[in-house]
């Protein structure tokens, strides 16, 4: 029962962390919180926020390397194809590579945590928060507690439990 209820959890995060607004400005405040919270607690970490056209943030902290610029490009097209965070993905197929039947080739998606949908009242989902470098489900609890903190929600209300 445990899944079902993160994956409740997941939907209900992405339904409730909707933005009024998302432009360079937010993408700045929102980056620049989570780039200054992986410099405190020592996360080596990649951090991207974007449109669907384009890169409005990026960042990346010591103790990361291109491959966590390549899984940020692989989530975030798993997010923009399937509409979703990239970990209720693995919630709900596991984290194993997408199928040829699927489609969606593992060059280019993949069934990891880290990936969140960026919604805009009025606009639906927009473009991805995106962050990689620790375990999926950590990934995903960071962008989450980041977007919680912008809209002065309590993270604990949004939080999945820890394994």
């Amino acid at each position: 029962m445990a899944v079902a209820d993160d994956i409740a959890l997941v939907k209900k995060q992405e339904l409730a962390l909707e933005l009024s607004r998302f432009d360079e400005d937010v993408a700045f405040e929102i980056g620049s919180a989570i780039r200054s919270r992986a410099l405190a607690e020592g996360m080596g970490i990649v951090i991207d926020l974007r449109t669907w056209d384009r890169q409005v943030f990026f960042a990346a902290t010591a103790n990361t390397s291109a491959d966590n610029a390549e899984w940020v490009r692989r989530k975030i097209n798993t997010v923009r194809r399937y509409q979703r965070a990239s970990y209720r993905m693995v919630l709900e197929r596991g984290e194993g590579p997408f199928t040829p039947q699927s489609g969606a080739d593992p060059a280019d998606f993949v069934i990891a945590g880290g990936g969140f949908p960026i919604r805009v009242k009025g606009a639906g989902i927009i473009g991805a928060l995106t962050i990689s470098g620790l375990p999926g489900r950590s990934d995903h609890a960071v962008a989450v507690d980041a977007l919680c903190d912008h809209l002065g929600l309590a993270r604990a209300d949004y939080a999945l439990p820890l394994e």
